[in-house]
């Protein structure tokens, strides 16, 4: 019987072999535990609210509110049931002059914290800057009931008291302030307030520099020390104030609003048309800031340009970009007087009485107490009256 012949074994793949079960045994003890895995979101490493709150703080005292703005946010997102950061936010808010903002975020505090003394004053702060006077003194009360010795909760009841004419009360709340607490911003700027307001206007001066002192990157502060100059007459200084506040919220229309008007009251009408169109630029939709800038372009005898932004103020209508403005109505108001009769006698200067008269009749019959409008009215009826007799026929006379 013939015996098979056995294969020899071959080295190589011997060899080949070990290497693969010692790759196996490498992958399955030391690759595979430090491997995640797959189709699960890694872990990434969160930020701290405080971190949010310390980079917000910071920012705040560089002056850059919208960034500050944006890190209160921020720590919100990272811890939502904290109103601490509520009220934070809600009193940057105010002062870069975003009130509604400030004062949904202040009633967000209430709503975690309903005995929380600053988002109350945050609140009252809020309801005063948007007009609702009434509202705000029964929160600016609530907010002192919590406590009474906030220097915080006393300024703002001094700039409530000013703005409903209780000067007397507002001037004892500015004093209460600074003397619980003489470094706040805020009292300081309430003091002024007061003192603008009763026309103390060296004194109030000295209180604004005191809270620009404490931090001079609020645009607010600027804008009251430029009414302030104005007031003084010094108009060079009260632009530098506007312009101030304009770099430091570029976005607000009104220090370029206010600057127009310093150049208006001075006479220099092509400055003026400037500035308000720089205002026009940054809120196109708004009525009043149209009619200015029409204002000083008929004042600069530009009446093309005028009657363009006039017309738009008074009927309302839609601008070049497509946006929309409302018409303001005929009232007491004095700008909306002094638009009406530019208007008027921009379109008469224009020979466009028939447009001209309804204007100056709606006058006469809307606000007949108000002396400048009747007069302004009435020297657009006699210009156009001047113009109808001018293009009449010579009447034929019988023969004697």
């Amino acid at each position: 019987m013939r015996r098979k012949r056995r294969k020899r074994s071959n080295p190589w793949r011997i060899i080949m072999l070990i290497l693969f079960i010692a790759a196996a045994v490498y992958i399955n003890q030391i690759v595979v535990p430090s491997t995640p895995p797959l189709f699960i979101p890694t872990a990434t490493p969160t930020v701290s609210p405080e971190s949010f709150v310390n980079e917000a703080e910071a920012f705040y005292s560089e002056g850059k509110l919208g960034s500050a703005i944006e890190s209160y946010e921020q720590a919100i997102l990272a811890d939502p049931g904290n109103s601490a950061n509520y009220v934070s936010l809600s009193r940057v808010q105010i002062l870069a002059g975003r009130y509604e903002d400030g004062l949904e975020n202040a009633e967000l505090a209430l709503l975690r914290n309903p005995d929380n003394p600053i988002a109350h004053a945050m609140r009252a702060w809020a309801l005063d800057f948007t007009g609702n006077y009434l509202e705000a003194e029964a929160t600016i009360k609530r907010a002192l009931e919590l406590d009474k010795n906030n220097p915080v909760s006393h300024a703002v009841y001094a700039e409530i008291l000013v703005d409903r004419g209780d000067f007397e009360r507002a001037a004892d709340e500015s004093r209460i302030a600074i003397e619980l607490d003489p470094a706040s911003m805020e009292a300081r700027r309430a003091r002024g307030y007061v003192l603008y307001w009763t026309s103390n206007y060296e004194l109030a001066l000295e209180e604004y520099k005191a809270a620009l002192a404490i931090n001079n990157k609020i645009p607010n502060l600027y804008m009251m020390t430029g009414y302030i100059y104005a007031a003084l007459g010094d108009y060079d200084l009260s632009v530098e104030n506007f312009n101030q506040a304009n770099a430091l919220n570029p976005s607000d229309p009104t220090p370029e609003y206010e600057a127009s008007r310093i150049y208006f009251t001075i006479g220099e009408f092509a400055q003026a048309a400037q500035y308000a169109q720089q205002a026009v630029e940054d809120d196109p939709a708004n009525a009043r800031l149209q009619g200015n800038l029409g204002v000083m372009y008929a004042k600069n005898n530009e009446l093309e340009k005028a009657i363009d932004h006039l017309t738009l103020a008074v009927r309302g209508g839609t601008t070049e970009d497509g946006v929309i403005v409302e018409g303001i109505p005929i009232s007491y108001k004095i700008r909306a007087i002094e638009i009406y009769s530019l208007y008027g006698l921009t379109l008469a200067r224009l020979n466009r009485c028939g447009e001209a008269i309804p204007i100056f009749q709606s006058m006469l019959a809307i606000v007949p107490d108000n002396e400048i409008a009747v007069y302004n009215a009435t020297v657009g009826l006699d210009i156009c009256q001047a113009g109808i007799e001018e293009t009449l026929p010579e009447e034929d006379t019988p023969d004697s």
